[in-house]
């Protein structure tokens, strides 16, 4: 995997134009690649944890717990009733068993790996005209949006673990944003 891409230069997708996009040229390609997209930019953690969840995880429930890969803690995870839904349609259409991988690989019987995600994310973002897109841009997207609507930073700063408000706007792209926005209009 690149370099550059690391969580630190790769952007949310800010524009909702470009991701009904991204959602429908990986519709055209896998069922699979799609709900990646669709439920890692409304659940909002990291693509480690995220390829790891089984069926029995997330089927039918309002919450899940997953041990955080990156540091270690046990994290409830809200599952919102329209996720819920689409988790419901995705496993009857994959017809996917109860200890099955939510996102297979087709290879074996393991489910994909961060590189193969970030292959199906980068392969979507070109396609579309996006750059600074990586494996982050899933997460950094839900952050990006929640924080749109709510305008809650202690909120999402929980949500996303981190510690302090600045950490979780720098993550989002906010203060980039906020700067630009703010110096766009500044003459002396």
């Amino acid at each position: 995997m690149p370099r550059k891409t690391g969580s630190n230069t790769v952007q949310p997708i800010r524009d909702k134009e470009k991701i009904q996009a991204v959602k429908k040229y990986l519709l055209k390609k896998s069922q699979r690649d799609h709900f990646l997209f669709h439920m890692g930019i409304n659940i909002g953690i990291r693509i480690s944890d995220l390829i790891q969840l089984k069926v029995c995880d997330v089927k039918g429930k309002r919450f899940t717990y997953v041990k955080e890969q990156k540091t270690g803690n046990k994290k409830k995870i809200t599952i919102n009733p329209s996720l819920r839904d689409a988790i419901e349609d995705y496993i009857d259409l994959m017809e996917l068993e109860s200890n099955d991988w939510l996102f297979p690989s087709r290879k074996g019987d393991k489910h994909i790996t961060r590189v193969q995600a970030y292959r199906i994310l980068n392969d979507a973002a070109k396609h579309v005209g996006l750059e600074e897109i990586g494996t982050h841009s899933l997460r950094k997207t839900f952050g990006y949006h929640y924080y749109q609507k709510t305008k809650d930073v202690a909120m999402l700063q929980e949500i996303f673990g981190h510690s302090a408000p600045s950490i979780t706007l720098r993550y989002i792209g906010i203060n980039d944003e906020m700067i630009g926005e703010s110096l766009e209009d500044f003459v002396l």
